[in-house]
């Protein structure tokens, strides 16, 4: 599938900015199932100094900075990218879960990379909590492909889609306590789940295409960033599972970035030089398919 991906962000102070420096993540990430067909990303107002880039964990970024003063900060991305269905192997999938800790599969090329994935991170705590909780998808022996899946019917099954219960700096004890939480405490309950037990999972941000209901015409600037999980299978690929829609990501899912948690790939970061008391955001995301 081709698509054509639109991406606003819009921050408004009541205070003159006299500097900002941003970090942007709004660029799809390049993979062998996705193409990146061309990209435009423009702030406004223009900055003095932009510059597109590669981060740590293979994202792109862009880093700007805004030296003249202002009161509105714009930042929109508009990407065409075509994306295709992963396809895992059957054995790979059936191998013993226990034996997809990276750690513990120096023979599996760049296995050492993933070990990163699989330590606790800035928002992504291993409790014993959810090390329990894990531990009924991950009985002994059970194939990887299956027990990470169970996982993720179970998270769907048991936790309930509540914007206004968590914040982005919610953790991951809120989650349970709640039992409530948004895309972005779903992947990060799967990482915490899967990490307590050895395994790498990293956090993916990114796109749902999603379609309108019968009779309803799509709205533009209607969609949202969407954020779901991907394992490291002991062949040194990755599968991708969206607790949130209970599925495993297919040709619908648009990848921006890769990281540890989501304090890895925010779509804008920065530090602003400003007297303002308040400011607001807000985000427009559209993606639309492509013939």
């Amino acid at each position: 599938m081709r698509y054509r991906v639109w991406h606003r962000t819009t921050y408004t102070y009541d205070e003159d900015v006299s500097n900002s420096y941003g970090l942007a993540h709004v660029v799809p990430r390049a993979s062998p199932t996705q193409h990146v067909e061309s990209v435009d990303v423009r702030i406004e107002p223009t900055p003095g100094d932009a510059t597109r880039d590669m981060d740590y964990y293979g994202n792109a970024v862009t880093y700007f900075q805004v030296t003249s003063p202002h009161r509105t900060l714009v930042v929109d991305a508009t990407s065409e990218v075509e994306v295709v269905p992963p396809v895992h192997d059957p054995a790979v999938l059936a191998t013993p879960w226990e034996q997809a800790r990276p750690a513990d599969r120096p023979d599996v090329d760049g296995a050492w990379r993933a070990v990163d994935f699989s330590l606790p991170s800035t928002l992504v705590d291993q409790t014993e909590q959810a090390r329990a909780y894990a531990a009924e998808s991950l009985v002994p022996g059970r194939p990887v492909g299956e027990a990470v899946t169970d996982l993720m019917h179970r998270i769907h099954a048991d936790f309930t889609y509540d914007k206004g219960a968590t914040t982005v700096t919610s953790r991951i004890d809120d989650v349970f306590a709640q039992r409530a939480g948004v895309c972005q405490d779903f992947a990060h309950l799967t990482l915490s789940c899967l990490r307590s037990h050895g395994l790498a999972v990293a956090y993916i941000s990114g796109y749902l295409a999603t379609t309108p209901a019968p009779g309803r015409e799509r709205v533009v600037g209607a969609d949202a960033s969407h954020a779901w999980a991907a394992v490291w299978l002991p062949d040194g690929s990755w599968l991708a599972l969206d607790p949130t829609n209970d599925q495993w990501a297919n040709d619908r899912y648009v990848t921006v970035a890769r990281g540890r948690d989501y304090k890895d790939v925010p779509p804008v970061k920065g530090i602003i030089y400003t007297d303002a008391k308040s400011s607001t955001l807000d985000v427009q995301v559209d993606v639309a398919p492509l013939v």
